[in-house]
């Protein structure tokens, strides 16, 4: 019985954070090297790991997601293999050399406890709808994990003149170096993105990254918040 199934086994470890298949994260605990990821993301693990909901690093910087931007946190800690997933989605390994990524928070699923973090808001959207666009970001030396509804599209924005644009439903993630505005226009519901009528593009410029996946999210990024 057990040939048939020995292509799914563990590969051997070689990284903090890597993919096992397109679905799934596995990390590599030790002491003293937490984790944080999203609550009820565990699908399995080895070893003496044990799990904090909403830890104190967590409720603190809660406090501060008054626009309802964040994703319930849980604290990992331990030595042994932990396998995360989020419902089938397709997840992407990031690995930070001092540098950050600004996450759509609901395509966060993992990353090391050591990491800065926090949640700000994206300037130079405010006035195409409400208070603009709330983002988590992360940044140091350590691995962050995410999530995409389907095989993302990763693009890299070059540094020149010409800018990207995406649609903010569609958004991952992106460099928080990158500049960021907002593009208004309208649309027939047969072409780009969700609904008709006036909509909403980010355009992104600079040297950087922006990571897109070929779904859109099932609620309005660009909507008011009070």
């Amino acid at each position: 019985m057990n040939q048939p199934l020995a292509g799914y086994a563990p590969a051997p470890v070689t990284a903090r954070m890597e993919n096992h298949g397109n679905h799934m994260l596995k990390v590599a605990m030790q002491t003293g090297n937490d984790l944080l990821a999203r609550v009820g993301s565990m699908v399995a693990y080895e070893g003496f790991i044990q799990y904090e909901p909403n830890p104190p690093a967590v409720r603190q910087i809660a406090r501060d997601w008054v626009t309802g931007e964040g994703a319930p946190l849980m604290k990992c800690t331990g030595d042994g293999l932990l396998y995360l997933a989020d419902y089938g989605a397709n997840v992407v390994v990031i690995q930070l050399n001092g540098d950050g990524i600004s996450v759509n928070a609901t395509n966060l699923l993992a990353f090391d406890a050591h990491l800065t973090w926090g949640v700000e808001r994206v300037k130079g959207l405010a006035k195409f709808a409400g208070q603009g666009l709330w983002n988590t970001r992360i940044s140091g030396q350590g691995w962050v994990a995410l999530t995409s509804r389907g095989k993302p599209i990763v693009v890299d924005c070059g540094g020149g003149e010409d800018e990207t644009y995406v649609d903010p439903d569609a958004l991952v993630a992106w460099s928080p170096n990158l500049k960021v505005k907002g593009k208004r226009s309208f649309k027939a519901q047969s072409l780009i993105g969700r609904g008709s009528g006036e909509a909403y593009q980010m355009a992104f410029s600079g040297q950087g990254i922006v990571v897109v996946q070929p779904s859109e999210d099932s609620t309005d990024r660009l909507r008011i918040r009070g």
